[in-house]
Parts: structure tokens; sequence; C-alpha cells
């Protein structure tokens, strides 16, 4: 795995912080962030979305990411998107 980092929380100093980076062998977005409190991980889980499962399956996570990185995650999309060819 090729990790590109794109960009950190710029407001969350040197603790642990949401970050974002783009896995350049599979042109996918990774993602840390903050664990959802209990009551929002349970109302994820039990939205129902068309074509979906309700619940989140044992392999996926639900995380936070604030809205000050959507600069980030634009650019790790347009870093995924050349990856990928698209």
């Amino acid at each position: 795995m090729a990790l590109r980092f794109i960009g950190i929380d710029p407001e969350t100093g040197q603790q642990g912080s949401p970050t974002v980076w783009v896995d350049e062998e599979s042109a996918e977005l990774v993602f840390q962030g903050w664990k959802p409190s209990i009551e929002l991980e349970a109302e994820c889980a039990a939205t129902e979305v068309p074509g979906h499962a309700k619940g989140i399956p044992d392999h996926e996570a639900v995380v936070r990411v604030p809205a000050r990185m959507v600069s980030m995650i634009r650019e790790a999309c347009d870093v995924a998107e050349r990856r990928a060819g698209l």
C-alpha cells in the first residue's frame, strides 16, 4: 500500500487528529476521524437507505470528519480519480 498524505485537521494540534490520505495503489480515500457517539452510530445503523442493509458490518466503521476539511477531501478525490484514470 502506498499512502499519499493529503491533509490533517489544522485545529487539533499535536494530539490525534482527523487525517485524509489516498491509497495510490487502490485509488481509495482513507480517513482517520473521531469515533462517533453511541447515539450517532446507532442512528447510522438504524437508517434505511435503498439498496443498503440496515446496520454497520463488522468490517466497516463510522467516523466523523470536520467540515473544515472539505477542501482536503476534494483534493483527495481529485488524486484518487487521476490515479484510477477516471
